[in-house]
Parts: structure tokens; sequence; C-alpha cells
């Protein structure tokens, strides 16, 4: 598990696009490999888990100080790789290509596989610390919340998947889903906003190896970019805007604890007064 520390708006103002990257980008996805990124913020863990040959098991590492890695903590899973299972205490759950899990605290064996070798699961996890228990749940796209929002005309036309939300899959403190940009439609959150009282980690996906997003952060009074790239994350800190331009519709997975649960819950921010 590796650890990264805070950045506060005033050095995130000083940094150069390598600090800036080195700061806010996450790179999770190798074959064969469960990897885990601890944030100090909310203190947020993502990690991802690509099984290939064989199970990948899901555990604490001394950065926890716990028994088990769910011990006091809950976590969300996406897939977005191939078939798959998920099995939570001798509970097997097979998982599709956007397929979600929650997995509640105090779960104490979490194990991930493919279904095939070849064309593996490709397990997104994100983690937050949990006070209270809710029972392991699979997610369904097709169970999902779906809400169409956007227009062509704003380049924005998209649809948002909710999972793990106040009226979805009940948590502790942990808000899920992703969002699906339709061909021709390249903006997600414009006009944007901050969450004052949540962290958020965006996952980009679904893009071929020559299209890029930009996705935009800090104050909206200073914003800067980070160019991203297929299956790459973004830490989002309180008070930072996140959206993302990219050069071809793409898919992003959200996830966000801290306060509260209500997905409305945003600081929006003007275009006109974005600098």
């Amino acid at each position: 598990m590796d650890v990264r520390y805070t950045v506060g708006k005033n050095e995130y103002k000083r940094m150069t696009t390598g600090e800036l990257r080195d700061a806010f980008l996450v790179d999770l996805f190798e074959a064969g490999t469960l990897n885990l990124l601890y944030c100090e913020v909310e203190r947020a863990i993502v990690g991802a888990a690509v099984p290939t040959t064989g199970p990948l098991t899901l555990e604490a590492g001394k950065e926890l100080a716990a028994d088990y890695f769910c011990q006091r903590r809950e976590v969300g899973v996406l897939n977005i790789g191939g078939t798959g299972t998920v099995t939570v205490d001798g509970t097997e759950y097979a998982m599709e290509n956007l397929d979600g899990l929650y997995i509640g605290r105090g779960s104490q064996a979490v194990r991930f596989a493919s279904a095939d070798a070849a064309a593996p699961a490709k397990f997104y996890l994100i983690s937050y610390p949990a006070h209270a228990a809710y029972p392991t749940t699979l997610a369904k796209k097709a169970d999902a919340n779906a809400i169409r929002m956007g227009t062509v005309e704003d380049a924005n036309k998209r649809t948002i998947y909710q999972y793990i939300h106040e009226n979805g899959i009940k948590s502790c403190q942990l808000v899920m889903g992703f969002t699906v940009l339709e061909p021709g439609s390249v903006w997600n959150t414009m006009p944007c906003h901050t969450h004052e009282r949540r962290t958020e980690v965006y996952l980009y996906f679904g893009l071929d190896e020559t299209a890029k997003v930009f996705h935009m952060m800090g104050p909206g009074d200073e914003t800067r970019h980070l160019v991203v790239g297929d299956g790459q994350a973004v830490i989002s800190p309180m008070w930072s805007i996140h959206s993302g331009c990219g050069t071809k519709a793409y898919t992003f997975c959200w996830g966000m604890g801290g306060e509260n649960q209500r997905f409305d819950d945003m600081d929006h921010i003007a275009i006109a007064d974005l600098k």
C-alpha cells in the first residue's frame, strides 16, 4: 500500500505540472496485482485488483493497524474489465462489466478472481472508514438508478448510474457510481462545483490509447489541468473542482466520502466565474 499526503490549496498554486501529477494522479491497474493507495484526505483508500492466473486477497497491511481490511472500513467495487467474482466471507458475487459491489464493515475475507485470465476482471476499489455496518450488496447495472442529463448542444449528454447512495445501497459514508458520456459528448460536470464537505476520487476509463481527458482541478478562480489516460484516477480534495473534457467520449467512476451522502450537496461555480 502506497501512502500519499495532503496538498493544500496554497501549496497547489506553486506546483509544476510534474508535481501536480505526483500529488493527485493515480495509476492503479496492473495485471496479476492488487495495488492500493492510502490518501490522508478523509483517509480514503483507492485501489485496483486485476487477477489473472490466480485470485488476489484484500489485506489490511501495517498502514491500517487492523486485523483485516474491513475491520473499520467499507469498500465500493466497480468491475471495468472482464467477468469475475468477488468472494466475501465465503459468499461469491459474480460480477460482469460495470457491475458494482458494496462490502460492509466487518467483512473479514475478501478475494478477487477472474473467469478468464486472458480477459481478466479489473476491479476498481474505493474505501472510507465506517462507524456502522451495512450488508454486503451486489449492484447490477440494470438495477442502478439511471439519471440522464446534458444536451448535445453543450457536448455533455450523459447517463449517471448511481449505486451506493442515500436512496440506493446503504453505506456509512461512501457514495459511488459511474457516468457514461454519449458519442460526441466530451464534457462532464460543467458547470462545475466543489464539495466543501466531501472528498471525491474520479477514475477515468473507456478510452482507447489515442484518447485523453483533460481533468480540470483547483479552486474555481485558479484552475489547472491534468492530462489523464485510460484507467487513471484523480484525487479531488474539498477545495477543488473536478470537471473534465475528453478528446473522445469516455466513462468515469465517481466515489466520495465525508460529512454526508447527499448527491446534490454541491457548491456550484458559474462558468463566467472560472479563471
